[in-house]
């Protein structure tokens, strides 16, 4: 079914308020940010916000649910490349600097850190986005010791946490520092010690 021009538009301002949203909400976190900060930058009046995301919450599961899904599809690519399994764990890392770079910082990583002012449903939205990469690492860690391509002890869930925290831990270290080369040197030897 086609949409109306209305509905079009619509849909273009819902965007345009989840761009802006996101990128607060990657450079200050969840609660570093209200309506007025989006309103002002969009040059539009809170109430409008407030017709596509009636609480802040709504917002928030959006932008979460919205990056999940961009996320993962990244995921999806890098395993349609083939590429061998620390190649595949290079191209994760990759996936944070390219974020520090751009002076953001992982969305569910910011909201990780707000995680005791979030509202529940917010709260499981942020626990599905990091299962989800610990789900995806697993297959890569179980790949790689199946192929003799990597080495490690203990559990490839455990590994799979230890990753995500570590590349998390080391982003919120380089942005407090002003260098991304210190999450590079980071990420590098975390792989390499696989």
């Amino acid at each position: 079914m086609a949409k109306s021009a209305h509905s079009g538009q619509s849909g273009d301002s819902a965007q345009r308020i989840l761009d802006v949203a996101e990128r607060l909400l990657q450079t200050r976190g969840f609660n570093g940010f209200s309506y007025a900060d989006i309103a002002e930058a969009l040059e539009v009046t809170k109430a409008s916000l407030h017709y596509h995301f009636p609480s802040k919450a709504d917002l928030g599961r959006r932008l979460i649910e919205r990056y999940e899904q961009t996320f993962l599809a990244v995921l999806k690519g890098i395993d349609a490349t083939g590429a061998a399994p620390r190649e595949k764990l290079k191209r994760y890392a990759r996936i944070y600097a390219d974020v520090l770079r751009d002076n953001r910082m992982c969305l569910c990583g910011m909201l990780a850190s707000d995680y005791a002012t979030l509202p529940k449903a917010m709260k499981e939205d942020v626990r599905h986005f990091f299962d989800e990469n610990e789900h995806w690492l697993v297959a890569v860690l179980e790949q790689g010791r199946k192929s003799g391509a990597l080495e490690f002890k203990g559990s490839p869930l455990d590994l799979a946490r230890v990753i995500v925290g570590s590349l998390e831990g080391a982003m919120m270290l380089a942005r407090s520092y002003g260098e991304p080369a210190r999450f590079d040197t980071a990420a590098e030897r975390l792989i390499a010690s696989l």
